[in-house]
């Protein structure tokens, strides 16, 4: 049997990148799946490529997540993925000393309030049947500083710490409702294009960029989303019924330490 066969799963910010993962990951895995995002052509190509669902849906914006409670009511899995970096439309300052609050407001009304609006609504719609899961994808971010993306960094430790306040409040329900979080670091997505320069530079200068970011990583490469899917595909299966308010790293080793050979 498939590991989400006939679960009703909705995953945000799914029209690329880690949300496009999960979702082909549990298409296979026989999920009924609703595809959210801002990106209305990119989202409808992938749910028709996947016979899945598609809903326009800013996660920051409360009439949004209203229009999806009406739609479905009833759900067992939300994927709080959704997230910008600030970085989104080209540089500007994100570090403690010359952030904008305008900027800073953004991120944190995106990854923050995105994910509180998700798992309120996630609670009330698996209340009924008492049982669901709730995965929110955090960071490497938020378990360390980032002195040049504070907004990030900051709304990704408040990703990390509010899964805990939904695990702890679920369990005191008496709902078997769990809410984890993930904390992937260095994944091959779009979101890292902004990192490895302009467009318009040579290809060799953009590979030195990418090389000198793996070097940061104890295994050397960049993991992908395919292995972040799985692990959310794990935490949303009933594989997982007695793990709540679980962090789980997918790094590479980053967070482990120095992998660096004293000469």
């Amino acid at each position: 049997m498939k590991r989400l066969n006939d679960k009703t799963a909705i995953i945000t910010g799914a029209a690329r990148g880690i949300g496009e993962g999960i979702a082909r990951a549990f298409a296979a895995e026989g999920a009924r799946v609703v595809l959210t995002d801002i990106d209305e052509e990119g989202g409808e190509a992938l749910a028709r490529e996947l016979e899945a669902g598609f809903m326009r849906l800013d996660v920051s914006d409360e009439a949004d997540w209203t229009a999806l409670a009406a739609a479905y009511p009833q759900i067992d899995i939300l994927v709080n993925n959704a997230g910008i970096t600030g970085f989104e439309d080209g540089p500007v300052p994100h570090d403690p000393e010359h952030a904008s609050l305008d900027d800073w407001r953004a991120v944190h009304g995106v990854n923050t309030d995105g994910t509180f609006l998700g798992c309120r609504y996630a609670i009330r719609a698996m209340r009924g049947k008492g049982t669901g899961a709730i995965v929110n994808i955090s960071s490497r971010s938020g378990l360390v500083g980032i002195p040049a993306a504070a907004a990030y960094a900051a709304s990704k430790a408040a990703i990390r710490n509010h899964t805990k306040t939904v695990a702890l409040y679920c369990a005191q329900q008496g709902l078997d409702i769990r809410c984890n979080s993930v904390h992937p670091a260095a994944i091959l997505t779009p979101m890292w294009e902004p990192m490895l320069g302009p467009e318009d530079q040579s290809d060799e200068a953009r590979e030195a960029a990418m090389a000198a970011l793996v070097r940061e990583t104890p295994m050397q490469r960049f993991g992908t989303v395919e292995e972040v899917a799985a692990l959310v595909v794990l935490l949303s299966s009933d594989e997982a019924r007695y793990m709540t308010g679980a962090e789980m790293t997918i790094d590479g080793g980053l967070l482990a330490g120095s992998a660096a050979t004293p000469e």
